[in-house]
């Protein structure tokens, strides 16, 4: 049975669930957002202007707790591992959710069967980013001089969506351009800054201002839609005539299996209406998140589609966890 129809052969019977009274007391302590990457990275800042939110939605405290590595896998563990009692909760991830599972062999648990979606978060836009002092003017140009001599393109991390979507050049386009995984995305834009690789899918919260600055160009987004926050830039599928090319990185909001409906009904109440507040809205905007909020149901089926689309591209890619 597949993790979506897991989920929905109980969501109906759960959302409708009475309350009880011990259930309606949630919250009834602070409510810990795990995040399993170190502090001022996208998906922490996400976490951290969305607590607050919550925090007054709530009634009791909403803390981020970074707890890095291997992925996500140690936060994504630590969630999986707690009670299932709403106070603590994950902001999950492309790679802890969909990726994870393929990439690593030796999980002790699965995301996908041991948390339970409340929303979708957040779709967090990425960008294709050279050196200033490139000569491509467009991502075709990139993707010609690319077929002459296979170019260096880095990521912040193995088996992220950077270098996902690096892979997925590779494979449509025929090319055979060098993967070089960096740790986090502040090396990575230092050393693209620094002509030190040729190319980046690197989310635009970092790769913007330095374009901004002339310190970097931005060839295209690697979505397959443009992107509100950065209209003018066209897709890669466009620019380089490449249809079908989509690389969306996203989070999520996940608690342990097994939570109560009415702890359920809340968290999601609280995280959609945080998601849908303009404040809010637009403050994710200027960080090159987009808020996505949505059902627990269509998040279990993006996930689930997510997870199907990008395993065969790990495989075919050989990533290995850094």
């Amino acid at each position: 049975m597949t993790f979506r129809r897991t989920l929905l052969a109980g969501l109906p019977a759960l959302l409708a669930a009475p309350a009880v009274r011990a259930q309606d007391a949630f919250p009834s302590r602070t409510i810990r957002f795990i995040v399993g990457f170190p502090p001022g990275g996208t998906t922490d800042v996400a976490a951290r202007l969305m607590a607050p939110k919550m925090q007054a939605l709530l009634g009791q405290p909403v803390v981020v707790e970074n707890r890095a590595g291997a992925h996500g896998n140690i936060a994504s563990e630590h969630v999986v591992r707690s009670p299932a009692d709403g106070h603590t909760i994950l902001m999950g991830t492309i790679g802890g959710l969909a990726i994870n599972p393929v990439l690593y062999g030796n999980l002790t648990f699965n995301p996908r069967t041991d948390l339970m979606p409340v929303t979708r978060v957040g779709m967090i836009l990425n960008v294709m980013a050279i050196p200033a002092e490139r000569p491509w003017r467009s991502a075709a140009e990139l993707v010609t001089a690319a077929r002459g001599t296979p170019l260096t393109f880095g990521s912040s991390g193995s088996g992220g969506a950077g270098h996902l979507a690096g892979e997925q050049l590779n494979m449509m386009a025929a090319l055979r351009n060098i993967h070089v995984p960096y740790r986090g995305g502040a090396p990575l834009i230092t050393d693209l800054i620094g002509g030190r690789i040729d190319f980046a899918f690197a989310p635009s919260s970092g790769a913007k201002p330095q374009a901004d600055a002339g310190r970097l160009r931005i060839l295209a987004v690697s979505t397959k839609d443009r992107s509100a926050l950065l209209p003018e830039v066209p897709t890669l599928a466009e620019s380089a005539n490449l249809p079908g090319f989509d690389m969306a990185d996203w989070s999520a909001m996940m608690a342990p299996r097994g939570l109560p409906a009415p702890v359920l009904r809340a968290l999601h109440g609280a995280a959609t209406t945080a998601l849908r507040d303009p404040e809010l809205v637009a403050a994710l905007g200027q960080r090159g998140i987009e808020a996505t909020p949505s059902t627990p149901e269509d998040c279990a089926a993006f996930i689930e589609a997510e997870s199907i689309k990008w395993a065969p591209v790990v495989r075919a890619s050989g990533a290995r966890p850094d």
